[in-house]
C-alpha cells in the first residue's frame, strides 16, 4: 500500500521496531539526529511530548529525500496531582531506588501515558498525540523489587513497561491504547500515513 514512499523510524526503541514492523510497512531505522532534549521552564506536561517528538525531527541528521517519511516519536507518564502533590512527569529512573520510589507513586493509582508523533516528508508534516489512562493495584515492595532485579526497566518512562512480568500481575484496566503504553500508538500512525498524499 506503501510501495511509493520510504518510510524512516528514527527511534532506537526496539518496542517501536517491532510495533511498526506488525504494521506489515517496509521501514529503515535511522537514529542519527542532532537534536538536544530540552524544555522550556513552564512548558505545559501535555505539550512537552510534542516539543520532544518534533525537535527529534527537526533534529534528523540530514535533509529527507522525496518520496521519503521520517517518524519520530517522544511518550510521556505523568502522574497526577494526589493531596498537596502536583502532577509530576515520570522520566526514566536513575537506578534501582529511584525506580521504586517511581512504582510505589503508581502503586494503587491511576497515571496517564502521551505519546507525540511527527512525520514528515518534503512537503508535509503532521504531529498527533495519544494518551491512554492506566490504573495499578497496590503494589508490594516485594513486587516492585522483583520486578526492578527481574527486568531492569531504566531506559523506560515511569520505571514500567505494561507488556512486562509488572504489567501482567499490576495492571488492573487501561482506558485508551494499549499499544500507545508500550510507546507507539500505532493505529494513528496507520490512519496518517493511509491520508498521506
Amino acid at each position: 500500500m506503501f510501495s511509493n514512499y520510504q518510510i524512516i523510524l528514527g527511534s532506537n526503541s526496539p518496542r517501536r521496531q517491532e510495533l511498526m514492523e506488525g504494521l506489515g510497512i517496509p521501514f529503515t531505522v535511522d537514529t542519527g539526529n542532532t537534536f538536544e532534549e530540552s524544555v522550556p521552564p513552564g512548558t505545559p506536561f501535555e505539550e512537552v511530548p510534542v516539543l520532544m517528538a518534533e525537535g527529534k525531527s527537526a533534529g534528523f541528521h540530514r535533509a529527507l529525500r522525496p518520496g521519503e517519511i521520517l517518524i519520530t516519536a517522544d511518550t510521556m507518564v505523568i502522574l497526577p496531582p494526589s493531596g498537596d502533590k502536583p502532577d509530576e512527569i515520570l522520566g526514566k529512573p536513575n537506578d534501582r531506588e529511584d525506580a521504586a520510589r517511581m512504582l510505589r507513586d503508581l502503586s494503587g493509582r491511576e497515571h496517564h501515558v502521551t505519546t507525540a508523533v511527527t512525520l514528515r516528508s518534503l512537503t508535509k508534516k503532521v504531529t498527533f498525540t495519544d494518551t491512554t489512562e492506566v490504573w495499578f493495584k497496590p503494589l508490594t515492595d516485594e513486587e516492585i523489587y522483583h520486578y526492578i532485579d527481574t527486568c531492569k526497566p531504566y531506559d523506560k518512562a515511569g520505571a514500567y513497561a505494561i507488556q512486562e512480568w509488572i504489567g501482567h500481575i499490576g495492571i488492573t484496566r487501561i482506558d485508551g491504547s494499549y499499544f500507545n503504553v508500550v510507546g507507539f500508538p500505532v493505529h494513528r500512525v496507520w490512519e496518517v500515513l493511509s491520508n498521506w498524499d
